[in-house]
């Protein structure tokens, strides 16, 4: 099978999902916004940019996982099913921890729906690697992918952490999105290697 509906159709899901996240913002009825409203809003705000930045690297590596590959087959349909179902949960996570002001539980929910999109794009890298076998580009791409287990400890202490303190968790969340806001450079090097020995 081709990927080209499975790109088209997470790239809707992805694009939908920023759409509602936006919505959820609320927009100020007053043009003069005492110290108390203005507070009331920050952490909103700060959990939308922190999530839109999640999902936009979602997207984006997302992207270049599928330049890797030539098709899918049932079990890489449902391997990529798997990660939009955790993505989608990413609004909720993050409307509730926003108007928690970032409470303990609520961050370590987020950090259980990041975990689990880690784990469901990992399982949808390998399953990708299963189709096409390790010596393709997207098998030598992939390889161990320490990137991404690293990432799925990080979380996993950020869940626990945000029963210490949610600025801990949170701190961790960021780590890690800088760890990824570059897409995966392994993955760009095997496509230049391979358009360079087709040339």
């Amino acid at each position: 099978m081709t990927k080209n509906r499975l790109e088209a159709f997470s790239d809707g899901v992805i694009a939908i999902l920023i759409t509602i996240m936006v919505l959820e913002l609320k927009v100020p009825h007053s043009a003069h916004l005492s110290p108390q409203e203005l507070g009331e809003l920050v952490p909103m705000f700060l959990a939308y940019v922190l999530s839109f930045v999640y999902l936009g690297i979602y997207w984006n590596n997302h992207h270049h996982l599928l330049q890797a590959t030539k098709r899918v087959n049932g079990a890489v349909l449902w391997a990529n099913l798997h990660l939009l179902f955790w993505l989608s949960l990413v609004p909720f996570a993050t409307g509730w921890m926003g108007v928690t002001h970032f409470a303990r539980f609520q961050v370590a929910l987020y950090g259980f729906g990041l975990l689990m999109s880690g784990v469901a794009y990992y399982i949808l890298a390998q399953a990708l690697v299963r189709l096409h076998g390790s010596d393709s580009a997207v098998g030598r791409a992939i390889g161990h992918d320490s990137k991404g287990l690293v990432s799925l400890v990080l979380y996993a202490a950020a869940i626990g952490l945000a029963f210490v303190h949610p600025a801990i968790s949170g701190a961790i969340y960021v780590v890690v999105a800088v760890l990824w806001i570059v897409p995966d450079r392994r993955i760009e090097y095997v496509l230049e290697v391979e358009r360079n020995e087709d040339e």
